[in-house]
């Protein structure tokens, strides 16, 4: 079995309106949707058929003290929780929410790159589900960081989750698209935040059908199309969005219409 240390297994939205969110989600995604059944939590699972594949909670007041505003954060597999975000602090990044237990599910830390951008570490109780092909509808199909500085980003991830580098592309004006792979398939990329961001962070593909008909649907929501469409290398179509609630999204189909 492939080592699942340093794969994203899970995407979680954290929002001002959950409802709302959840509605738009559903819209444009085409996600399912039920309550997660853990008593005294408001947490939504969004669903393709009968698997579970994100959620969406509103924003705790822990978090938003912390600065926290709507946005998804990604749940990365690690072997050890405690180990990993010790590592992430050694390492000059920030633990936000220390270690601790998801009764029932796993156990989780919410941390930051040592250059800002958040995201959580996961270990499970149960087995992980098989992997559905590429590209099918609904499941993540890419992740995206905007660095300061692409380098010891890149160092840092690698030596954290064992991510390899793989192929640079030169975007012209916007500098370079550093390609990195998990267990030798390439699973997302990295590229310097332009000036008119003001932070790092991750950004989440989720595949659709077809990409025009997919802005289509964000427009009719409520939501705004921040980049694209757009055909990308390899021939697939993306576009970068933002939520009624501001939390940034992306969208990646194979197909324009």
């Amino acid at each position: 079995m492939p080592n699942s240390h340093g794969k994203f297994v899970w995407y979680e939205l954290m929002t001002s309106d959950q409802s709302a969110a959840e509605a738009f989600y559903k819209e444009v995604v085409g996600w399912g949707s039920r309550d997660s059944g853990v008593p005294g939590v408001s947490y939504t699972l969004f669903t393709v058929g009968e698997n579970p594949v994100a959620g969406v909670m509103t924003v705790p007041e822990e978090a938003k003290k912390q600065g926290a505003r709507p946005g998804w954060i990604g749940y990365v597999a690690v072997d050890d929780v405690d180990r990993t975000a010790g590592a992430v602090r050694e390492a000059g990044g920030t633990v936000y929410r220390e270690p601790d237990d998801i009764p029932g599910v796993g156990r989780f830390a919410v941390v930051a790159d040592p250059q800002g951008a958040v995201f959580a570490l996961f270990k499970g109780t149960s087995m992980e589900p098989p992997a559905p092909p590429p590209g099918t509808p609904g499941h993540a199909g890419w992740h995206e960081l905007f660095a300061t500085e692409l380098e010891p980003a890149l160092f840092f991830y690698a030596d954290l989750f064992g991510w390899t580098k793989g192929d640079a592309l030169d975007m012209g004006p916007m500098g370079v698209y550093q390609l990195f792979s998990h267990n030798d398939v390439p699973i997302g990329g990295m590229m310097r935040r332009p000036p008119s961001v003001p932070a790092c962070f991750w950004n989440y593909y989720f595949n659709v059908d077809g990409i025009e008909a997919a802005a289509e649907r964000v427009k009719a929501a409520g939501g705004q199309i921040v980049s694209g469409p757009m055909e990308v290398p390899g021939g697939s179509w993306i576009l970068q969005g933002m939520d009624p609630q501001g939390a940034m999204f992306a969208l990646v189909a194979p197909a324009k219409s």
